[in-house]
């Protein structure tokens, strides 16, 4: 297993849009590696522990439309710290695979890239909200704008969502720049396709984070 200075264990997220379908192949790769025989844990941001989910409801509830970029930043980053102190730092420290829908990217393209906030203000913020621990590899899931809203809405708009396709413009922005800045450890992943196209194209960006005999047996993996 890779490892960044955490443990034994690696740390896999995956990071979009909201409609990018991060969700379900979040949950194909998290049922292959299960089914190869490796100890997975499986998480969303925010939320993932009693306190986080506390916050992620407050976090997406259309109803605190006066939230400030300020607030919303250090919501997420308590989320965070907190998960990764409760759940992600023991798992990988056992020797887990945890695979996380959402980490400290999404702050760099919704907060920062999306509301605005700086740069520097971000960066030291995700510092201290991920207690020192990164992802072993980031994969962006991209799609367009359009497809995306329309599918993250189709059942009403949460607090993020309802900043309209404008908003939503601005994140994939900020996404597509993290890409180019980190090129080692984010890697881009077209997903307009279907689950299992996807999905293939999402192992092959894993290949060189996994074990060769591991990666064999995600890669046989499907989404149906």
């Amino acid at each position: 297993m890779a490892t960044t200075g955490k443990g034994k264990g690696l740390f896999l997220t995956l990071e979009g849009i909201d409609g990018c379908g991060k969700t379900t192949q979040a949950a194909c790769l998290a049922n292959a590696l299960e089914a190869a025989g490796c100890d997975v844990v499986r998480l969303r941001e925010p939320g993932g522990t009693p306190i986080s989910e506390k916050i992620r409801a407050m976090l997406l509830d259309p109803s605190n439309a006066e939230m400030c970029p300020e607030c919303e930043l250090l919501l997420y980053e308590a989320s965070r710290a907190q998960l990764v102190s409760q759940v992600i730092r023991p798992a990988l420290t056992r020797g887990a695979v945890v695979v996380c829908d959402r980490f400290f990217d999404s702050t760099l393209a919704y907060q920062q890239a999306a509301r605005g906030l700086s740069a520097q203000v971000v960066k030291a913020a995700n510092s201290l909200g991920s207690c020192g621990v990164s992802p072993d590899r980031t994969v962006v899931l991209d799609l367009g704008p359009a497809l995306a809203f329309s599918r993250a809405t189709a059942g009403g708009a949460d607090r993020l969502e309802a900043g309209g396709l404008a908003f939503e413009r601005r994140v994939r922005d900020g996404y597509l720049q993290l890409v180019g800045e980190e090129p080692n450890r984010v890697r881009l992943v077209d997903a307009s396709g279907t689950p299992d196209e996807v999905y293939a194209a999402l192992v092959s960006v894993l290949a060189d984070v996994l074990p060769a005999s591991l990666a064999v047996e995600v890669d046989r993996h499907d989404c149906g």
